[in-house]
């Protein structure tokens, strides 16, 4: 038997040993929150350590199956570890990488050089550890907050890189007909701007005005093209509208807007949609095989979801042009 099937084959009885020991211990506190049809189970010795913080209790759904499960503990301190520096956001974060899988350390200078948390996960992100140092919480009792941002954001997007599934900076806008649309675009092209227009002219449900999860759904499908009908489905990472929803839709329409002159609507093509939709993506690039996941899902999006360039004025009449647009 070769080299690397021994680490594959010792890689997976690892997972199942972690993941019988996590089923194992006696957490006497879970809690459960979905996000784009990401279930994830929060396991605890201590309810502090298990609840939601503010902007994923509307998130929060009842016991279920989840497809993380992550278990909370402390340690004195988290002593810096010698694994492979994949990332570094220059923020708040940095990714490690050894045989078993993912290290996540968190840093801040208020509580010192060594990590205040970190997140040990698995290499499909399914099995978690968060580790919380009790030395840099010392001084800051009531500011431990194991699930704030940005770990639930990394955790999510990490494990859609094994689902058909992506992350956009965009805002998800849906008619009282069931319409959805989605507005895709950088900071400062017109998101919560156009969040703000639609409330102002129409009853609409805003699932997000700054970042929306898309992937296949997974009951419908159309029947006349066999093809997978496309879902959208509302975050808690909002921007200036603050506009945030647990909720979902069906996606008729992608728009990728920009501040411009005339409300013009031009269709783009399949090539020029992904390379589009991809600049706006939350992909992690550490590796490739995520990322090329990533743009074989939004190959197969734009082939099924119409997809234009909207140059919009901030007026009502930029609403008006897309409720009269036909394809």
């Amino acid at each position: 038997m070769s080299t690397p099937q021994v680490g594959h084959a010792t890689n997976s009885v690892r997972g199942m040993m972690l993941r019988d020991a996590l089923e194992a211990l006696p957490f006497e506190h879970r809690t459960w929150f979905r996000i784009g049809g990401v279930s994830v189970e929060v396991a605890a010795q201590r309810s502090i350590d298990a609840a939601l913080v503010p902007s994923l209790i509307p998130f929060r759904v009842e016991s279920q199956k989840s497809n993380i499960t992550i278990q909370v503990e402390w340690a004195e301190t988290l002593p810096p570890r010698a694994h492979q520096k994949r990332f570094d956001s220059g923020t708040t974060w940095r990714l490690y990488e050894d045989a078993a899988g993912f290290q996540f350390d968190f840093n801040a200078p208020v509580f010192g050089e060594r990590p205040y948390k970190r997140l040990l996960v698995d290499k499909h992100f399914r099995q978690a550890t968060l580790q919380m140092s009790e030395a840099a919480f010392s001084g800051f009792p009531h500011v431990a907050e194991p699930l704030e941002y940005p770990l639930d954001e990394l955790l999510i997007m990490h494990r859609l890189t094994q689902e058909n599934a992506i992350e956009l900076h965009s805002c998800g806008i849906v008619r009282q007909d069931g319409t959805g649309n989605l507005f895709v675009g950088h900071s400062g092209a017109g998101k919560s701007t156009t969040t703000r227009l639609w409330a102002a002219c129409e009853s609409v449900e805003i699932l997000s005005d700054d970042r929306i999860i898309v992937r296949r759904d997974s009951v419908r499908r159309d029947p006349a093209q066999k093809a997978a009908i496309m879902r959208m489905y509302g975050t808690p990472w909002h921007g200036e509208a603050a506009y945030a929803s647990p909720g979902s839709a069906s996606l008729a329409r992608i728009f990728v807007i920009e501040h411009g002159r005339g409300n013009v609507l031009t269709r783009l093509s399949p090539c020029q949609a992904v390379a589009e939709l991809f600049a706006r993506s939350f992909v992690p690039f550490h590796r490739h095989e995520y990322v090329d996941c990533a743009l074989a899902f939004l190959q197969e999006l734009v082939s099924v979801v119409p997809c234009y360039h909207y140059a919009f004025e901030p007026t009502e009449a930029a609403v008006e042009r897309i409720r009269e647009f036909r394809d």
